[in-house]
């Protein structure tokens, strides 16, 4: 299973393709395929800066073809600019999940830690080693926003996984 982790934003989105292996090593079942983020310049304008997200967006799915997909539900309650810029680049994202058909799952940013770390308060320092940890990865993440979408991916099959066990459990409908 595969499956996309997105932290977004106009100016820089983080993403991260993990995949669960449920027949290998118990300790690193969890695998980071690729990681990284989509930046776009400043200088663009808007629709341009969002038109290469959305570029950006297919050749990632196309790339790794994600069961699934999890952002981090947002809130903002200070900079309404920066929260309209951040909300149009989450809809140009899911825009894209949608006509590939991949579902997107959204979680707070205390369920996604809680699913990481154990504790929905975690500190972002204490959600990095865990994901370090899981997947096996050496050197601290860089930058913060691809670590934050590869804790994404994380909650996003630890999700995915409960769904299916849930409906396993219930049987045919």
């Amino acid at each position: 299973m595969r499956i996309l982790g997105l932290d977004p934003g106009y100016g820089r989105t983080g993403w991260g393709v993990v995949e669960y292996l449920p027949k290998g090593n118990p300790d690193r079942q969890l695998q980071a395929l690729e990681f990284g983020v989509m930046e776009t310049a400043s200088a663009d304008s808007l629709s341009v800066r969002l038109y290469e997200l959305q570029r950006g967006i297919q050749d990632i799915i196309a790339r790794y073809t994600p069961e699934a997909a999890l952002m981090e539900r947002l809130f903002f309650n200070q900079s309404t600019t920066t929260a309209a810029g951040v909300y149009q680049a989450q809809g140009v994202l899911l825009a894209a999940l949608g006509a590939a058909e991949i579902e997107c799952l959204e979680l707070t940013p205390g369920q996604i830690k809680q699913a990481v770390t154990g504790s929905g308060r975690a500190g972002k320092s204490a959600v990095m080693d865990m994901v370090c940890r899981l997947l096996n990865i050496k050197a601290p993440i860089r930058p913060d926003d691809a670590a934050d979408a590869l804790a994404a991916a994380i909650a996003g099959v630890h999700t995915v996984r409960s769904r299916k066990l849930m409906q396993t459990m219930r049987g045919p409908q």
